[in-house]
This record gives C-alpha cells, sequence and structure tokens, in this order.
C-alpha cells in the first residue's frame, strides 16, 4: 500500500519489487532493484526515508525517518525480518539480521554487521566492517561492543548520548521522574497527522 501524508507520496522505482500487503508512506524512495517483504512498513513521521540500489527489506520489518533524523540505506544493504530501524543512516553492503534495533543518528558503516537481535544506540557510530554479536549492543562514537550483562557500561556510555532530548526534545528527568506525561501526548497528536494520509 502507498499512502500520501503531509503532501509527499513514495516513489518506487518500477525495477523495485512491494509485496502487496507492504506499507509505504510520505517520503518514501526506493532504489532500483529494491524488494520489499511481506508486512514491511516504511514511513516518513516528519524525514525522508530511502533506500539505494538493490536493498532488501525482510517480512515485518519496520523503518522510520524523522525531521531530525532522516533514515537511508546505501546500496545492496540487507534489512531482516522483525528488524527496526529508526532514523539511521546505513551504508554500502551492511547486513542487519532478524530483530535487530538501530537508533536515531547511529550510523552503521559499510559492510558491517548487526546480527540478529543486536542493538546499535542512538548517535552511535558502528565503523566499517565491524560486527555486533547476536543480542549485543553498540554504543557510542566509535561505538563500544558489549554484551547485554555489561549494563552499567553500556549506562555510562549511554547516559550523556541523551535519549529523551535526541529522540523527543525535551530533558531528562530528575530520577524517579518521567517525561511520558510530557511527551506522549505531543506525540500522539504528532502521529495522529496520519488520519490524513490516503492511498495513491
Amino acid at each position: 500500500m502507498l499512502l500520501e501524508h503531509d503532501g509527499r507520496r513514495p516513489q518506487v522505482d518500477p525495477t523495485a519489487r512491494i509485496a502487496p500487503n507492504a506499507t509505504l508512506c510520505g517520503d518514501v524512495r526506493i532504489g532500483p532493484g529494491c524488494s520489499i517483504g511481506f508486512g514491511a512498513v516504511l514511513v516518513t513521521e516528519s524525514g525522508p526515508v530511502e533506500l539505494g540500489a538493490d536493498c532488501v527489506v525482510m517480512d515485518t520489518a519496520v523503518l522510520r525517518g524523522s525531521r531530525r533524523h532522516p533514515l537511508s540505506l546505501g546500496a545492496r544493504v540487507l534489512v531482516g525480518p522483525h528488524a527496526s530501524l529508526s532514523g539511521c543512516t546505513v551504508e554500502d553492503e551492511a547486513f542487519l539480521a532478524t530483530g535487530c534495533a538501530v537508533f536515531n543518528g547511529a550510523r552503521i558503516g559499510r559492510r558491517a554487521e548487526v546480527r540478529v537481535n543486536g542493538i546499535v544506540h542512538l548517535r552511535s557510530v558502528l565503523p566499517a566492517e565491524a560486527v555486533v554479536p547476536l543480542g549485543w549492543i553498540a554504543v557510542g562514537d566509535p561505538a563500544e561492543i558489549l554484551p547485554p550483562e555489561a549494563h552499567e557500561r553500556i549506562w555510562e556510555i549511554q547516559q550523556p548520548l541523551d535519549f529523551p532530548r535526541t529522540v523527543f526534545g525535551v530533558p531528562r528527568p530528575a530520577p524517579r521522574g518521567s517525561i511520558m506525561p510530557e511527551v506522549m501526548p505531543r506525540y500522539a497528536r504528532a502521529l495522529g497527522r496520519h488520519k490524513a494520509d490516503r492511498e495513491v
């Protein structure tokens, strides 16, 4: 399904394959030879999603772009099923496996691999040809690649990357505080703009 959002329509190269139940919404640009799998969702909230040539986005993957963090894939990139990519840059020939997550402002270098359920945290830079093992976390610039049980070290690097300000534009709350009362009404209203989307 192709949807117009905020006056912008997906642009799909005629050589690309889009599964009949995939959703492309807004300023989504699909390059030549790409394949978008069943149930995949590529959506612009306020910034573009762009795929270079010969990319494969497998079934049920979700790719989102925003104004502050557009999403772009280079050429010959694989995005596995159930992967979630938000506002990141992925260079040529990267391999992003099943269930991985790549967050806003992250950069994945050429031929890097993020294996099953791996994470590249926001504003983190994974160098060319680096590998994030199954379930591990890459965090920082340049990224340290750490096992999930290294939570204290991960938090030490992650905290100054400032998820609340980077993603939602609000300061980190005091201990035991929450950004949710302020952020969720605003975020729900912003997403509500999709009520005006129309199929093209």
